[in-house]
């Protein structure tokens, strides 16, 4: 059963989310604000995490900030029309998706599943004949299946968009990616980006790998044509 944390202000959001969801199987924890829903999604305790854009106290994007030092866990943002400055920004943070208010029920629950499918994707056990979908280039080694990555023998710890994006660069070493096709491999067809949201997604891997490895370049920007990965 996945367990799913909706966060909102709006009492009425939570509790008819919260009734669709629960029917669908999952297991709902909800919080009016993100100073309240802080603690638990630090501890891991979700899935996936629905977060309201504005909100008192602590709105969605400085959740998603702190949550971001703390774990990759998916999040989806809810936003209003007007907000669509915060929707790039959201993605750009490290949002793995977001739904538009007044929404369908429906379709926030089939985003919801895309996501963790997505997730489920990279964590499956392995079988001996899936041993070849571990990847290794040069330092880095990446787990398709168990959402894994690792530099030089160290942990890295990716979101669900910023895997895709990397195993994307990784797969033809020396090939250079455009910003459209790593969009392509990183976000479902509804969701739309820019060029922008592309370079920080790759801003916040690099300094992820930098963390553990100071000299790291092994993403190179090729300006004006996209990225490539070089071993090393």
């Amino acid at each position: 059963m996945h367990r799913i944390t909706l966060v909102d202000d709006d009492q009425n959001i939570l509790t008819s989310v919260a009734m669709v969801l629960e029917g669908e199987g999952f297991e709902v924890t909800t919080f009016s604000d993100g100073a309240s829903a802080l603690p638990a999604l630090s501890q891991g305790e979700a899935d996936l995490a629905v977060l309201d854009i504005k909100m008192p106290r602590m709105d969605g994007m400085e959740l998603l900030r702190r949550l971001r030092q703390k774990n990759d866990m998916p999040v989806i943002f809810l936003t209003s029309k007007d907000e669509e400055i915060d929707e790039v920004l959201g993605l750009r943070m490290g949002a793995d998706d977001y739904v538009r208010k007044p929404f369908s029920q429906r379709l926030l629950l089939e985003r919801i599943r895309a996501v963790l499918r997505r997730r489920a994707a990279r964590l499956e056990p392995e079988t001996e004949e899936e041993a070849d979908t571990i990847m290794h280039r040069g330092k880095l080694t990446m787990d398709s299946l168990r959402h894994i990555v690792s530099w030089n023998g160290n942990p890295v710890s990716l979101t669900v968009t910023e895997f895709l994006i990397l195993e994307a660069l990784a797969q033809r070493p020396g090939f250079v990616k455009n910003r459209d096709q790593l969009m392509d491999a990183a976000y479902d067809d509804q969701v739309y980006v820019d060029d922008r949201t592309i370079d920080s997604h790759i801003k916040r891997v690099r300094k992820k790998f930098k963390r553990i490895d100071d000299g790291f370049s092994s993403i190179e920007t090729l300006y004006g044509i996209g990225y490539r990965f070089t071993e090393v």
